[in-house]
C-alpha cells in the first residue's frame, strides 16, 4: 500500500477507481499476472485494524461515522417528504466493511432476466460459477444445525472455497432463531429448497459474512485486499478523490489515457496503458463518469462540463428495495440485544468480556440470522395470493419507456418459486419514525426487551435517478430513487407488512412475545390495508441496495456499459460494480457485487 502521490509511478496498466467490495476483488484477480501493474485509487482508509469494522455487531455504528460517505435522497411525496439515508461505504472494503453482513443468495430467474435483457453471458447458468467462487462457507456443529434447521446444506455447498468466509452466527441458546424456521414451516412456509440453490422459497436460518474462526467480519479488504498486499504489482493508494477520467483527443470511440485525482488537496495524475476500471459504487460510478465528460448532454452543458460521450442513460435506472418493520415487545426472560444497543453499561461489559475471552455472545452477531422469501404474502387462511398477485400485475400497467423491465419482472413475479417479497428478524427494537438527522434506526430507543419483524421489496418496478450537480468532485450527487412511484411497489410491499401480524401471532414464535406487549410506535398496527400502506409511507427506508446507474444493457434501451461491461463511447472503460445491475436481484446485493466482480475480473484477463 502505498500512502502518498509522490510514491506513484507515472504509468499504469489497469488504474482501479474504487477500493471497495469489487474494486479489491478484481485488484486481486488481476494482479495474479505479475505481468501487469494495478493501481488502486480509494478515497476512504485502511481501517483493517479497526473493531467498528472488524466485531460483527460494531456494524450498527458505521452509519453517520466517518465510515460512511453519509448520502442522502431527495424528499419524495409518496414517503411524506421525507429524505432517506443511504450509506455507502467510505474505508478499503467499502461497503462489504459496513454492512450488516447477511448472507442471501439471489434467485436463478433473477439472473436469468438480466441476459433476456440483452446481455449475451449473463445467464444464471453462467453466473452460478462465480457465486461459488467469492467464498467458503463454515458449519456450525450438529447439534446447531440441527437448531437452525441447515439440514439443506449440500455437499456442493461444502465445496465452494473462496477468499470471503461465510458461517452461521446463531446458537442453540438461542430459541428465537428456531422458532423463526418452525413458524414458517407451520404456517405451510418452511424452506421449498436450499436457498442457497436460488430457486426457493420459505423462512430459514441465514448465513453472515462472519469468519467462524476469528467471529470477525470478513469482507473485501480481509479476503482479498490482504492476501494480495504483498504483490508487488498492485499498489493501493487510500485517501484520494477522484476528479475525472482523461481521454486521448481523437475522434470516434474515446481512448481514456489517465485519471486525475487530488490527495489532501494535491492534484495529479497517472497515465493508464490498459484500461480504467471504475468500481466507485452505484451512486460515485454514475459520478465519475459524468465528471468525466459522459452523460445527458443537458445535464453536462449545463455545468459546463466538456461531453466526450452522449449517453442520456448514465445516471438513470437507479433501484433499491425499501424495507420497515414492526418491533414486539418479548415476555421476560428472553433475551435480545435491546440492552446493547442502548449501550447499557453493564450489558456492554459482559458482552464485550464473552467476545474478548471466548469469542461468543451477541457482538459475534451482525444483523439479521433470520431470512425468508415469500411469494405475495397472506394476511389470512383465506387469501388466494396466486390469483392476488396477477390481478394486480394486470392492473397497474408499466410506466413510459420502461415496458421491457417491467414485463421482465412480471413474468419473475409469476414464478412458483420465487419471492415476491422477503421477511426478516433483528433481535432488537428498530426505531423507524425518527427524523432525518438521526444517523439511523437505532436512535431514541424505549425501555424494554423486543424482536422486530421486518419486511422487504424483492423486485421494484420504480427507476430513479442519480446524476451530478457540480463539476467539484467533493459535492454528493443529486439522489433521486423515486422510491413507491410505481404503484405495484406499494401494494406489493404493503402486503408484506401486513403479513408481520399474522407472523408474530403464530407459534412458537408467538409463545415468546408479550400478548398486547409495547411496540415501536403507536401507530405499528396494520391489520388492514390501507393501515400497511400507510405505515409503509410513513417508516420505510432504504435496505442499502441501490444498483442499476451504469445499466448493462442495450444502448438503445437504456444501456451505459456492454455484456462486456464497456462503457458505450469508449475503447477501455469498464465499470464492474452494482451500478450494471439492469435488475436489481432480490435479497441482499453483496453476494451479487462479489460475484459480478469476479466475472468481471475474467472478461478483463480474456480481453487483454
Amino acid at each position: 500500500m502505498s500512502t502518498h502521490i509522490n510514491d506513484l509511478a507515472e504509468e499504469y496498466d489497469f488504474v482501479i477507481v474504487g477500493g471497495g467490495t469489487s474494486g479489491l476483488t478484481v485488484a486481486n484477480r488481476l494482479s495474479e499476472n505479475t505481468g501487469v501493474c494495478i493501481l488502486v485509487l480509494e478515497a476512504g482508509n485502511n481501517h483493517l485494524e479497526d473493531p467498528r469494522v472488524l466485531i460483527p455487531a460494531l456494524c450498527m455504528q458505521a452509519p453517520g461515522s466517518d465510515l460512511d460517505w453519509k448520502f442522502m435522497t431527495t424528499p419524495k411525496d409518496e414517503l411524506k417528504d421525507r429524505k432517506i439515508r443511504q450509506p455507502q461505504g467510505r474505508l478499503l472494503g467499502g461497503s462489504s466493511g459496513i454492512n450488516n453482513q447477511a448472507f442471501i443468495s439471489p434467485s436463478s430467474n433473477g439472473i436469468d432476466a438480466w441476459a433476456q435483457l440483452g446481455n449475451d453471458g449473463w445467464s444464471w447458468a453462467t453466473m452460478e460459477p462465480y457465486y461459488r467462487k467469492f467464498y467458503s462457507l463454515s458449519l456450525p456443529d450438529e447439534a446447531t444445525r440441527q437448531h437452525l434447521g441447515l439440514d439443506y446444506i449440500t455437499e456442493t455447498d461444502k465445496e465452494a472455497r473462496g477468499p470471503v468466509q461465510v458461517s452461521y452466527t446463531g446458537v442453540v441458546q438461542d430459541p428465537l432463531s428456531k422458532a423463526w424456521v418452525d413458524t414458517f414451516k407451520g404456517l405451510s412456509h418452511g424452506m421449498t429448497g436450499n436457498p442457497y440453490s436460488c430457486s426457493s422459497i420459505g423462512g430459514y436460518a441465514n448465513a453472515a459474512t462472519v469468519d467462524r474462526s476469528s467471529k470477525t467480519r470478513s469482507y473485501a479488504a480481509t479476503a482479498y485486499y490482504a492476501p494480495a498486499a504483498h504483490r508487488t504489482n498492485l499498489t493501493v493508494l487510500t485517501g484520494v478523490e477522484v476528479e475525472k477520467i482523461g481521454f486521448a483527443k481523437d475522434s470516434g470511440e474515446k481512448l481514456a489515457n489517465a485519471v486525475y485525482f487530488n490527495q489532501n488537496g494535491l492534484s495529479t495524475k497517472v497515465a493508464v496503458r490498459k484500461e480504467v476500471i471504475v468500481a466507485a459504487g452505484t451512486f460515485q460510478s454514475a459520478k465519475i463518469l459524468e465528471l468525466s465528460g459522459i452523460g445527458n448532454p443537458q445535464i453536462l452543458e449545463s455545468l459546463d462540463i466538456p461531453i466526450a460521450v452522449e449517453n442520456e442513460n448514465v445516471g438513470e435506472n437507479l433501484q433499491d428495495h425499501l424495507m420497515t418493520g414492526i418491533s414486539f415487545e418479548v415476555k421476560d426472560g428472553v433475551v435480545t440485544g435491546d440492552s446493547l444497543m442502548r449501550q447499557d453499561p453493564e450489558a456492554v461489559a459482559v458482552a464485550s468480556d464473552l467476545y474478548q475471552n471466548h469469542k461468543a455472545g451477541p457482538l459475534t452477531v451482525g444483523g439479521i440470522a433470520s431470512h425468508a422469501f415469500m411469494p405475495l404474502a397472506e394476511s389470512n387462511l383465506a387469501s388466494n395470493t396466486q390469483s392476488e398477485l396477477q390481478q394486480l400485475l394486470q392492473r397497474y400497467p408499466a410506466n413510459p419507456g420502461n415496458k421491457v423491465q417491467h414485463d421482465c419482472i412480471c413474468n419473475i413475479l409469476r414464478a412458483r418459486d420465487e419471492g415476491v417479497g422477503a421477511l426478516f428478524m433483528f433481535l432488537a427494537q428498530s426505531n423507524l419514525h425518527n427524523n432525518e438527522s438521526a444517523k439511523d434506526y437505532l436512535q431514541d430507543l424505549q425501555a424494554g426487551n423486543f424482536i422486530s419483524l421486518g419486511a422487504i421489496q424483492s423486485y421494484v418496478f420504480s427507476r430513479g435517478s442519480s446524476h451530478v450537480v457540480s463539476q467539484n468532485p467533493s459535492v454528493p450527487p443529486r439522489i433521486d430513487p423515486q422510491y413507491l412511484s410505481h404503484p405495484l411497489d406499494l401494494e406489493l410491499l404493503a402486503r408484506h407488512v401486513q403479513f408481520l401480524e399474522r407472523l408474530a401471532r403464530s407459534p412458537p414464535l408467538s409463545d415468546y412475545l408479550k400478548p398486547n406487549g409495547k411496540r415501536n410506535h403507536p401507530t405499528a398496527y396494520v391489520e388492514d390495508l390501507d393501515a400497511a400502506k400507510d405505515y409503509v409511507r410513513t417508516t420505510a427506508l432504504s435496505s442499502y441496495h441501490p444498483v442499476g446507474t451504469c445499466a448493462m444493457l442495450p444502448r438503445g434501451q437504456g444501456g451505459v456499459v456492454s455484456n462486456r461491461l464497456i462503457v458505450y463511447g469508449t475503447k477501455n472503460v469498464r465499470v464492474v460494480d452494482a451500478s450494471i445491475m439492469p435488475l436489481i436481484p432480490r435479497g441482499n446485493i453483496q453476494s451479487t457485487v462479489y460475484a459480478v466482480a469476479e466475472r468481471a475480473s475474467d472478461l478483463i484477463k480474456a480481453d487483454w
